[in-house]
């Protein structure tokens, strides 16, 4: 596992609908080192810190792999590295195999999973479409957030290297369908409730789901 490209940008304002909004989610790939804060990287900022950022979502990655997918999905659109706001487009590092709570070493950093993306109406402002927030939550491929364990430095060619796989083996994967598709996954819901790295939001959520069953 390495990362392809590392990506980052400044809030900018977009008009959509007629109304101006600020959006942190247009990324350009850098060269060199950068450095990873508990917050962003060097470089980065989100817009909206209320939904964005924070402890939790430090650091976003996506699948150089799903850009194929998304290239014969969306034959219409240019899709370059950082296009679905990501700041590690990577190589190897997947949902379905990836837990909520493993620990990576990337570049000099220490990074810990903590949950899938959930996209928003950004995502269909950027595109300039509103059937993608659908399609990306069908394709599974959501990305993964990291917090940040230990700052450190990190730049494109690096490694990603599972340091410590986390017991409760819920995948990345697994938030998202529970979520969209497997809301009555009594099991699935029991273990995930159990993720101390989960952010209490999503364990709350999915508590209360449980009861309900």
């Amino acid at each position: 596992m390495k990362i392809i490209s590392v990506n980052v940008g400044q809030p900018r304002e977009i008009t959509v609908d007629g109304q101006t909004i600020l959006t942190g989610i247009f990324k350009e790939p850098i060269a060199g080192r950068v450095g990873v804060r508990r917050h962003n990287l060097d470089g980065d900022r989100q817009a909206d810190l209320t939904v964005h950022g924070g402890v939790h979502k430090a650091v976003y990655a996506y699948g150089a792999e799903h850009y194929e997918f998304w290239k014969r999905e969306l034959a219409e659109m240019e899709l370059a590295f950082g296009g679905f706001g990501e700041n590690l487009t990577t190589e190897g590092l997947v949902e379905a195999d990836t837990n909520i709570g493993d620990i990576f070493k990337i570049g000099s950093a220490l990074l810990q999973v903590t949950q899938p993306r959930m996209p928003c109406y950004k995502l269909a402002a950027k595109f300039g479409r509103n059937d993608i927030i659908k399609r990306f939550m069908q394709s599974e491929r959501s990305g993964i957030y990291f917090s940040v364990i230990e700052e450190g430095e990190l730049g494109a060619g690096d490694a990603i290297e599972l340091l410590e796989r986390d017991k409760n083996e819920v995948r990345v994967r697994d938030i998202t369908r529970l979520y969209a598709t497997q809301k009555y996954n009594v099991e699935l819901l029991r273990r995930a409730v159990q993720v101390e790295a989960l952010p209490v939001e999503w364990r709350d959520y999915f508590q209360e789901q449980l009861h309900k069953l």
